[in-house]
């Protein structure tokens, strides 16, 4: 049979045969059998057992086995009739874009898939989060009168402008009507508009004509001889970043590589340095090349240089090299009972959180929180309440920076910020079974572009599992200190291409787990033995290049109401004496001490976890106390690889990353600095949109709406298991906010999923137990569904369904810059 099972056999031809009268006897008595039988399972089908499983339907199979529920959500009841940070519907964007368009907007727009970098066109439309007064307002009221107004920001690129920029506006208040203007956005930045040399991402910086005539045509018999084929066939390019410094150019290093299957680890020792300033792409050119070390200004100079035998050359791989060890295809021995499926997840009794799949709220044992998207982070958490109190206002990621090591041109330049090439644009549907449990439930979200709008259906994953540990647990023989409470969590997921795996796990003792996770392909460089410092070779000619990941998270603590304190607590050691010392040890005792104090003013906020994490920093009420006179708060705790960026004065993230500095930090709440970063700062280090250090300006901080600034990543030394891809047990990092002295007690105790042993009353009886009614649910689980994946649901810019995408085009979408398809 298929999928390595297989039945037993009967009836084969060795079978040893009984004597004739004897298989009579035996005939007749499996005859009686069969029919006492047939009369039992009719007794069973009308008389079921009176003893019923939680959550199974009134069906059974043949063998009595109930068949579970179907595992759907049940249906959640929001605070609120809406989401304030819903994003546009389709229909929304596609009635803002034709506003726009409308001439008496006088914008002068061309649709971005047809416009030149001298046209004007709209790069994107998404949803405006309304200011935190006005949300608190309507949810305190929840009067239609007090419904926040939506607003969308609208990003233009003004490429026919005598000075050409870039510039965000508000569009609303929406639905489009009498009242609807557009005003220039500017308040939540530190520039009044982008310089247009640092604009979106646009494969017009490689499709032009004009690179492939002034960058690749003139050197087409090197690339054959020197990389082994050309770009029309064998060879791919990609480019590094960031492409300026303060917006006066635009240019980037281009590295070759071989265009298979894991192009990423196949990087060849080519590098050619393009200048796509203005928007002429007629004066587009050609700057520098480099080959194995060897610098040359021009094309004319490398050529000269590669025909008159001056060139010092790299020998070309055999053309017949196996390269398949950059694939995923699945190699070696099967290992011991891998034929068979692993253990999957089963809600027996039916699933334990709810949904509101048109609201994208979620709730569980306590928790309730919306949901948000957009194309810059991808998934937001808002108004996070755990037992009826608000703990989180805002949890969302800000930026994902990459920074590379190097001896060649491509890695020592690279320092992504992912936000740029928008981690929400980057999301696809995830595989179900894998990225997911099979009972996940799946939320979409769209995104626009360019060239339309793009709906994925699996964007957000929301399951419950059990951890496999138990939360709390206690062997004892005093009465009631015996037991132990199951470790339930419930996982909201989201996963963007560039292979970080968001993950908000939820906790049944009020504690949020915020952990990103990485996998894919590295970003390989050149190996030869001047770049031994800088990584660990993995083949014959690529090395893992030596980088830093950061990913900075915007935290919205309101602990019991919206004025909050920074609390620093330090752990140290002091000697002391007491009287009461024994002589035996001396009279001196040396041990920790705990030290708390507040740190008031805003500079002193830019934090670094203590060496030996002794102590920790946090957000606490002074003016709410628990039931034992301590203040009420709730403590960011480090968790997975706590860290902060190795790399400080890089001139390519001089001003654009400084939140990467640290391991937290924590400012005054303002609606003007709604985040730590934004899409422009990656090309603008020298002078960011958005300058973090100038949140902080010596402000007070006692009792005030605060935000923690929160860091992960790691420090990513790649190694030969890095090949294909990077695992996610070991490239993952983490933090908690869990409740400190907000509550008077645990309060997981409150959860039924748990057991209290009793003792026996006799010597070598059984423990007693009390299961709080909760027992194990016994039912036969729905078959799981066929593995299935589909493209995305793509949509024109007046929201009509478009036609599938071709591969071709979905790589351009996934890979950007990664992978370079030079147009011919």
């Amino acid at each position: 049979m298929a999928s390595g099972y297989e039945l037993l056999k009967s009836g084969e031809d060795n079978e040893v045969q009984s004597p004739k009268p004897y298989r009579t006897i035996r005939r007749v008595a499996i005859g009686l059998v069969t029919c006492l039988a047939l009369v039992t399972l009719s007794f069973l089908h009308v008389h079921p057992p009176l003893s019923g499983d939680l959550g199974a339907q009134d069906q059974y199979d043949g063998d009595s086995v109930k068949t579970c529920a179907s595992p759907t959500p049940p249906a959640a009841r929001p605070p609120a009739p809406i989401n304030p940070w819903a994003s546009l519907s389709i229909e929304q964007t596609v009635q803002i874009q034709k506003w726009l368009e409308e001439p008496g907007r006088a914008l002068n727009l061309t649709r971005g898939a047809i416009s030149k970098p001298s046209d004007n066109h709209i790069f994107m439309i998404e949803a405006y989060y309304p200011p935190k007064a006005s949300v608190l307002s309507y949810f305190s009221s929840l009067s239609s009168s007090d419904i926040p107004e939506k607003y969308a920001r609208v990003t233009i690129h003004h490429g026919s402008a005598p000075e050409p920029v870039v510039k965000d506006y508000l569009v609303g208040p929406l639905p489009i009507g009498p009242s609807t203007r557009m005003e220039h956005l500017t308040e939540v930045y530190h520039l009044d508009a982008i310089p247009h040399n640092a604009r979106g991402f646009d494969t017009r910086d490689w499709t032009s004509p004009e690179i492939f005539e002034k960058m690749a045509a003139p050197l087409m018999e090197a690339y054959k001889e020197l990389l082994g084929g050309t770009p029309q066939d064998t060879l791919t390019t990609a480019g590094s970043g960031p492409f300026s410094f303060d917006g006066s150019f635009r240019r980037l290093w281009l590295s070759w590589r071989r265009n298979t299957p894991g192009f990423f680890l196949h990087p060849l020792n080519l590098y050619q340095y393009v200048d796509l300033s203005g928007t002429d792409s007629s004066q587009w050119h050609q700057l520098k090349i480099v080959y194995n070390h060897q610098v040359f200004s021009s094309p004319e100079s490398f050529m000269e240089a590669f025909h008159n035998g001056s060139l010092e050359r790299v020998p070309v791989i055999d053309p017949d090299t196996d390269l398949s060890y950059s694939t995923r295809k699945r190699i070696g021995a099967q290992r011991d009972l891998d034929h068979l499926p692993g253990p999957r997840s089963v809600s027996f009794a039916g699933l334990r959180f709810r949904v509101d799949p048109d609201l994208q709220y979620v709730s569980w044992m306590g928790w309730g929180l919306y949901l948000g998207f957009d194309r810059d982070m991808g998934l937001s958490l808002w108004d996070i309440r755990f037992r009826g109190e608000r703990i989180v206002y805002e949890l969302k990621p800000q930026e994902a920076l990459a920074q590379y090591a190097g001896n060649d041109p491509f890695q020592a330049t690279t320092a992504w910020l992912d936000r740029y090439f928008g981690m929400g644009q980057s999301v696809r549907d995830m595989l179900p079974g894998y990225d997911c449990p099979h009972e996940a439930v799946y939320l979409p979200a769209t995104t626009y572009s360019v060239n339309g709008l793009t709906t994925q259906q699996r964007a957000i994953c929301v399951f419950e599992h059990d951890s496999g540990r138990p939360l709390t647990r206690h062997l004892g023989y005093e009465e009631n200190e015996f037991g132990a409470v199951k470790g339930y969590e419930l996982v909201i997921r989201s996963i963007a291409t560039v292979g970080k795996c968001f993950d908000y796990i939820f906790h049944l003792d009020g504690t949020i787990e915020v952990r990103v996770s990485a996998s894919g392909y590295l970003q390989a460089g050149f190996y030869d033995t001047a770049q031994g410092q800088y990584g660990n070779r993995i083949w014959e000619t690529s090395m893992g290049s030596l980088h830093d990941h950061v990913i900075n998270y915007k935290v919205d603590l309101d602990v019991a109401g919206t004025a909050n304190s920074l609390l620093k607590t330090t752990l140290s050691q002091e000697a002391i004496t007491q009287p009461w010392f024994e002589d035996d040890w001396g009279d001196e005792v040396i041990q920790q001490v705990v030290t708390r104090e507040y740190i008031d003013d805003e500079n002193d906020a830019l934090l670094k976890f203590p060496a030996n994490f002794q102590g920790g920093y946090a957000i606490v009420n002074q003016e709410e106390t628990n039931k034992w006179g301590i203040s009420r708060g709730y403590a960011v705790h480090p968790g997975y690889s706590p860290i902060h960026n190795t790399v400080v004065g890089s001139k390519r993230l001089l001003k654009n990353a400084n939140w990467a500095r640290y391991n937290l930090a924590v400012s005054r709440r303002k609606e003007t600095e709604p985040s730590s970063s934004s899409m422009w700062n990656f090309n603008l280090p020298g002078g960011p949109p958005v300058d973090f250090h100038k949140f902080f300006d010596g402000e007070n901080i006692t009792q005030e709406d605060l935000v923690a600034w929160v860091n992960l990543g790691m420090h990513h030394l790649p190694q030969s298991e890095d090949a294909p891809n990077t695992r996610t047990n070991t490239a993952t990092s983490s933090f908690f906010l869990t409740p400190l002295n907000y509550f008077d007690h645990d309060v997981s105790i409150e959860s039924t999923n748990a057991v209290l042993l009793k003792n026996p009353e006799k010597p070598g009886d059984p423990f007693t137990y009390d299961d709080y009614g909760v027992q194990p649910a016994h039912c036969l689980p729905e078959h799981p569904s066929p593995f299935e994946y589909h493209p995305a649901k793509m949509f024109d810019l007046d929201g009509i369904p478009a036609p599938a995408s071709s591969i071709e085009d979905m790589r351009k979408a996934s890979e950007l810059y990664h992978r370079i398809k030079l147009e011919l």
